[in-house]
Parts: C-alpha cells; structure tokens; sequence
C-alpha cells in the first residue's frame, strides 16, 4: 500500500530525460561515460497485499456503485487501458479538480497525490491510475468531481468523518482501516520492495523474500530504514500482528512520502528505503535521471 508526488514529488517529477550520445556527437569525440545509477530497486517483493478503495459506511448504494464500476472496467478493458499508460508507452490522461460547494451534486474524493503512479500532480492537475478511474466514476455517477489532498494518514478519516465519500489512495485493506471505510472490491494485487543505494551491494545476492528478511534482522537499531507514513511498509518495518509482520530492530524513519525517503536515503542520512513496488519504480528511475 501504502500503499509519489505532490511536495515532496515536486522534485521527481521535474526531473529531465538524459540525452542519448551517438549520431549527435562531433567525429572524433570521446564519448560521455554512462552515468551509473544511484539508487536501485531490489526484485524481491516483500508482501502480498490488495488496493480497493474506501467508501463511506452511511453510503451503502455509492459502494455498490463502485464494485459495479470496478467490474466494468475490468470486463471492458478500460482498466488495463488506464494501467498501460502509466506501466507501458500510453499516455496519462490530466484530471481536474472542481472546486468544493456543497450547493453541487459532488464526488469527493480523498486522496494523497504523493503515490505516483496511483495518484500524483503536476501543477493543479492530478494525474495517476486512480485519480482516471475516480474521474471515469465521477462520469459514469453523473457527479462534479472534487479531489481532496492530504497526507496520508488523514484519508480513511476524512471518510470515515464523512468530509469525503471515498478514499482512493493506493490503499491497501487492512482491518483497522475498516472502523472508518467499507472496502470496495479489490482492484490492484500490490506488493512492497527495498530500494538502496547502487554501492549497497549486500542484498544483491537475494533471490527471494527469506533471504532479505535475514539480512534486515541482523541489522540493529542503529541502522535507519525509511518508509511512507501509515502504509503496509511502516508495518512491514515496525511489526504488525494482524498482518503477521515481525518487524526488525532498525530504527523506522516515517516520511510523508517515499521521494522524501529515498532522497534521505541518496544523502546518507538513512541505509534503506521500504515503499510499495511501483512507486518504487517511479521514484529511483526519476532520482537516477537527475543524478
């Protein structure tokens, strides 16, 4: 879960595309050596988890609205037609907030756009899997949408305190979460991973989930790890029973979000990141462009 990049983001998402050197260059020119990558992400995944979202519990018709449009899009293909752009060579389509007024049939959508690529911005525009589909259902309900940001750890309450009317956040479902949301079918199969620095070589010799957890429970506490606040990579961490994490000694650094993490984690200040797998992605490709 939870589960890129609004401020934090803002620096990864003005990251700029490396030139390619070649055709372009002057006959008998050195060519630039590549540049190696900085931080990297390690191909293990960590857990198994599912995203839905979260509808609020005095709105039983507007959740079966939901799985109904979750079905749809499934069966129709839209789904994966979203997923592609954000996953393959598709491109991402902008989707606009209106402004709140409750005078207005609304939709309003709690989110915290720091999750790329489920939810994130570039100026006031909101871009991201499922910021798409809360745009397609907004439609589909004959509803204005209204998207509302916040960190978060804020975003089952705010449904759950009936300031919005669902939760899409890369959230993933978990049980405590429940006193506050009605989960939606689930609509993504999410897992998380360790991203370290490119010198950190200790991990790749790792072939699957047991071999990192042994490496991570020799480490004491005077090791930092960092992970996005609230999201199963703190509880990963820091041991959570109902999930059947143990945890591990280290000393859990929780960040707003994974690109403040993992830009601690470039500057020293941490020896390893913990976030979902594909934000995970997003993030040290864009971090490796910049460097």
């Amino acid at each position: 879960m939870k589960k890129l990049i609004a401020k934090g983001m803002v620096i990864v998402l003005s990251a700029f595309t490396l030139c390619a050197c070649g055709g372009n260059e002057e006959a008998g020119s050195t060519p630039e050596p590549k540049k190696e990558n900085i931080v990297k992400v390690i191909d293990v995944e960590l857990t198994e988890e599912q995203y839905a979202f979260g509808v609020d519990k005095d709105q039983p018709e507007l959740l079966t609205s939901v799985n109904s449009y979750i079905k749809e899009i499934k069966a129709n293909g839209k789904f994966d037609e979203i997923c592609s752009k954000y996953f393959g060579s598709g491109q991402p389509t902008p989707v606009m907030s209106a402004k709140l007024d409750t005078s207005k049939d609304q939709l309003k959508i709690a989110t915290n756009a720091a999750f790329e690529p489920f939810e994130y911005t570039e100026g006031d525009t909101y871009y991201g899997i499922d910021m798409e589909i809360a745009a397609g259902l907004a439609e589909k309900l004959g509803k204005e949408l209204v998207i509302q940001n916040m960190d978060f750890d804020a975003v089952c309450l705010s449904v759950g305190q009936h300031k919005s009317d669902i939760a899409m956040a890369g959230l993933t479902i978990k049980p405590d979460r429940e006193k506050y949301v009605d989960f939606s079918d689930s609509y993504y199969d999410a897992t998380q991973k360790l991203i370290v620095r490119t010198d950190n070589k200790e991990f790749d010799s790792c072939k699957d989930k047991a071999a990192v957890d042994k490496l991570l429970a020799e480490k004491d506490k005077s090791v930092k790890i960092g992970v996005q606040s609230g999201t199963t990579g703190q509880f990963y961490c820091e041991g959570d029973k109902s999930w059947g994490f143990d945890g591990f000694k280290m000393t859990t650094v929780p960040y707003k979000n994974g690109s403040l993490a993992v830009q601690d984690l470039i500057n020293g200040n941490i020896a390893l990141v913990v976030i979902d797998a594909a934000p995970a992605k997003c993030i040290t490709d864009a971090f490796n462009k910049m460097y």
